[in-house]
């Protein structure tokens, strides 16, 4: 099974980082390069979040009808065509609008793609495999972030020269993205297996009695308050920042952006950042392999916290490149070390007779803490200038230290530190 699952495991973790790329990482570029303003576009671009929120409503309709591979193909099928969409909006005269509508449906789309193929992983491969290959699947999920946010947004900034032209430079990338995730979708329609288990699940309770049961025993878990603030108050600062660093890098001097180019800023941002994520992510898991969840979690708290002050740092004095370089760097590491605790926080507190949905309602709340926070940032960052936005952001992020103690009494959590002593650092990967 192992040597069978390496045909498709990297390639639809890859796909699975796909659209999630597109949607929350090249939206902002886009916008920012056609001269949206700042509060407009990141007002809309924060409700992309939003199918990522709900789809712990629909995950127990993924669970319950059809196949979970024929969800995979399906969902990976129609976000092509979103693509697609998209594209050709950036050629109209009203593009703005309607291509925040493609992206809002290709979040739909992705969100229920997630949902379907962890369940799909869940069923293809043995305890074992899930095992071998958890961190493996996070390692391809990250490599379509790096070729999204990197490779692609690099080969925009050319062809943005080229065609002197930037919605022609952007309509050709994502065209490109759409073929490209045909070709996949003609490969995982051949190479994906049919486990005999995978069928809509036998449901003891029917229609709203379901749902019902399902949110009732999450929500009615143990220390459930310190559950819900912890997931929601972890990532304050980096939810406010989110969305704003994007123009801040992009834009000029005299609106007190860095003044990147759309090249510069794939090199930077894209490509070297998220390798140093990747680093953060593995060696997070080492560290949290070798001390232990709660012994981390407040010095990955650190690592999360203080380079929010880096923007500060750089909106006030605009260092040269190679300063602003090393300072992405390491608030990229620092991001992916962090970012391990939380992904362990996550997989346990949603432990549960409902695992999937149970996952799917977690990760939903978080989603939530992200959006609410970004479709704040870009109106702040309007009224206080960049400067202002990033000093007073990095002081509120302080909360995330406040919250920690709050994980120490989950009782969930106890498993977790023996889990993870026992387990290689590359299983422990999975965000």
């Amino acid at each position: 099974m192992k040597n069978n699952a390496w045909f498709f495991i990297p390639s639809t973790y890859f796909m699975e980082g796909l659209p999630y790329g597109v949607i929350n990482v090249l939206s902002a570029i886009i916008y920012t390069r056609l001269n949206i303003p700042n509060d407009v576009f990141i007002f809309w671009t924060s409700w992309l979040y939003l199918p990522w929120v709900l789809k712990m409503f629909w995950a127990p309709l993924v669970e319950g009808n059809s196949t979970k591979r024929r969800w995979v193909i399906s969902m990976q099928f129609a976000l092509a065509l979103c693509f697609l969409f998209i594209a050709l909006t950036l050629q109209t005269s009203n593009f703005f609008m309607a291509s925040v509508l493609g992206f809002f449906v290709g979040a739909f789309l992705s969100a229920t793609h997630d949902i379907a193929l962890d369940g799909f992983y869940l069923l293809a491969l043995t305890e074992k495999d899930q095992a071998y290959f958890v961190g493996w699947r996070t390692v391809f999920y990250r490599f379509s972030l790096i070729f999204i946010s990197g490779p692609l947004v690099v080969l925009a900034g050319k062809l943005e020269k080229h065609f002197s032209n930037i919605s022609l430079a952007w309509t050709f990338v994502l065209g490109a993205v759409a073929i490209f995730s045909v070709i996949l979708v003609a490969y995982h329609n051949f190479i994906l297996p049919h486990p005999a288990s995978d069928g809509p699940k036998q449901q003891e309770k029917k229609g709203l009695a379901f749902y019902g049961d399902i949110f009732k025993k999450y929500f009615t878990q143990k220390q459930i308050v310190y559950i819900l603030l912890f997931i929601f108050l972890y990532r304050f600062g980096d939810a406010c920042l989110e969305k704003v660093v994007v123009p801040f890098m992009l834009q000029p001097l005299d609106k007190g952006g860095l003044a990147l180019s759309t090249e510069t800023y794939g090199y930077i941002k894209g490509t070297l950042g998220l390798i140093a994520i990747i680093c953060g992510n593995i060696f997070g898991g080492w560290i949290l392999s070798k001390f232990g969840f709660k012994k981390c979690l407040v010095a990955f708290a650190l690592f999360l916290v203080l380079p929010n002050f880096f923007y500060a740092y750089m909106a006030y004095f605009h260092p040269n490149l190679p300063v602003i370089t090393t300072l992405l760097i390491l608030e990229n590491f620092g991001n992916g070390l962090a970012m391990m605790a939380f992904s362990v926080f996550i997989m346990y507190v949603s432990e549960g007779e409902y695992k999937t949905s149970f996952y799917a309602i977690s990760t939903g709340l978080m989603a939530l803490g992200m959006m609410v926070p970004n479709m704040l940032s870009g109106k702040m960052q309007v009224y206080w200038g960049y400067n202002h936005f990033f000093l007073y952001v990095s002081i509120f992020s302080l909360i995330t230290f406040a919250v920690i103690p709050l994980a120490y009494k989950i009782s969930k959590l106890d498993k977790a530190d023996s889990f993870i002593k026992e387990t290689k650092t590359a299983e422990l990967m999975d965000n």
